[in-house]
């Protein structure tokens, strides 16, 4: 039952705060100093694999991991996302570890982190593409057969809606070469790469627009390369401009995997060999797989409140053709924390500050409201497990950004503040970090619109710094 939601007074300052130790000073200095990194490459060793949407530039974590933290040290991200922390103490010589329950995010991070035999894997390349052109060419009847059975109907509607027939048989081809390959480890870079072709910034082989935002839009028209219309014939002897931003002309399959795999090598000339493997695995961050007291330090980013960020908006454009279902990827979505369904929920009670804010919700939208408490529920058991896996006299860092509810901000990064201190974190320090809008991967356009609610909770986050206390 969900439990009456009344406006709490702030608890009181307890003074219980120690900042005087020297790790405490070390990291409230850290937080104080630029976290924003607007004119480094964040494009170096494997960071470029894949797109994925609202990832931290891989300076912040490294920042943190050299300054906390030493050779052999435990790194964890329990929300792992794209995998930018684990890549990074790799690359420190630290031991990374990352959890994460979206499938798509499991693969980007193995990638990542996985070094190969160069020549082997640019020799199987080529061969997955002849072997795909050659298909497209001479065994194109058994190609639309596998299609016409290759998906339930509901997954099939899907992808019929947003993939241009001939973009379908290229695709297939690709993935009917890739399945075959025994190794998991070189199977696993080959699929990435299939899937950064459809998950892109601009472009892709799909019929959708603003993918890596989580927020696809369908093109209004479509052209080949040879500059036959497939889609939208009825609008194009009066294209406004709306429809015109709209236009998009089908690339090749094949050629933007070739491309993309060859770049995704490039990327792992300079990833290197260390012996500090990382731990990729499936986890649930609100029960972590981890001994007590077994990390020296976490740097992770969960996710908005209320799907403000859709994952699996955008991820299953790809998944679908690595044999997943629509209907299953949907339950998964389910899952995530920031979900949106409120029924059978342990609701518990908070904090007052986030008391407070749930409180201010529910006042104009209670469903709005009940979703805004579980995620706050999901994040306390986060933060509990965090503090349990942690070293004591260690740190966690939390990039989190705010989201508005019915023009409400959600508080987030005071709210979770205070969630931690219940815990038993101190937290010494929150650091902001502004977004860079030509290059953070937000749902939000290049231009600043002060009256778009999407824009005004996006344009900075802020980096909570909870300490462990030896005590």
């Amino acid at each position: 039952m969900i439990p009456t939601y009344q406006l709490h007074l702030p608890i009181e300052d307890t003074g219980r705060v120690d900042l005087e130790g020297s790790y405490c000073n070390r990291l409230a200095t850290l937080l104080s100093q630029d976290l924003d990194f607007h004119k480094c490459d964040s494009k170096y060793a494997s960071h470029n694999f894949h797109s994925f949407p609202a990832k931290f530039p891989p300076q912040l974590p490294r920042k943190f991991i050299e300054e906390l933290t030493d050779t052999g040290d435990i790194v964890l991200d329990p929300m792992m996302g794209s995998g930018t922390t684990v890549v990074e103490a790799y690359l420190s010589g630290r031991q990374g570890i990352g959890f994460d329950i979206d499938p798509l995010a499991l693969l980007v991070a193995r990638v990542k982190v996985t070094p190969l035999d160069l020549e082997r894997v640019a020799q199987l390349g080529s061969k997955v593409l002849s072997q795909a052109r050659m298909a497209v060419v001479e065994r194109r009847h058994n190609l639309e057969e596998r299609l016409a059975n290759h998906w339930d109907a509901k997954t099939r509607k899907f992808v019929n809606y947003w993939f241009a027939r001939e973009t379908q048989i290229h695709l297939l081809a690709l993935v009917a070469e890739i399945e075959q390959i025994e190794d998991r480890a070189l199977r696993d870079f080959f699929e990435l790469a299939f899937s950064a072709i459809i998950i892109t910034k601009s472009g892709g082989v799909s019929l959708a627009f603003d993918l890596a935002h989580t927020r696809p839009h369908r093109a209004k028209v479509v052209y080949t390369q040879e500059g036959d219309i497939v889609l939208g014939h009825d609008l194009v002897d009066s294209l406004s401009s709306r429809v015109k931003f709209l236009t998009k002309t089908l690339r090749s399959p094949l050629e933007e995997f070739e491309k993309r795999f060859k770049q995704n090598l490039t990327g792992l000339q300079t990833l290197g060999v260390k012996a500090n493997q990382p731990e990729i695995s499936f986890g649930n961050a609100q029960s972590l797989p981890l001994n007590e007291g077994a990390v020296d330090l976490i740097v992770t980013s969960p996710p908005y409140a209320a799907n403000a960020i859709d994952y699996m908006r955008a991820h299953k454009f790809s998944l679908v053709w690595m044999g997943y279902q629509i209907n299953n990827l949907s339950q998964k979505r389910g899952e995530y924390i920031g979900g949106e369904a409120v029924t059978g929920i342990d609701y518990e009670e908070l904090p007052d500050e986030a008391a407070m804010v749930v409180a201010d919700i529910v006042s104009v939208d209670e469903k709005k409201g009940r979703v805004l408490h579980r995620y706050y529920l999901e994040m306390t058991r986060t933060l509990r497990e965090m503090f349990r896996v942690l070293k004591p006299g260690k740190a966690a860092l939390t990039v989190v950004g705010s989201s508005t509810m019915r023009g409400k901000d959600t508080s987030t990064h005071t709210c979770l503040a205070a969630i931690g201190q219940a815990i038993g974190f101190d937290v010494p320090k929150i650091g902001v970090r502004y977004l860079d809008r030509d290059r953070r991967m937000m749902p939000a356009g290049s231009r600043v619109d002060l009256e778009s609610q999407i824009q005004q909770r996006m344009h900075e986050e802020y980096v909570i710094g909870f300490y462990k206390p030896e005590i």
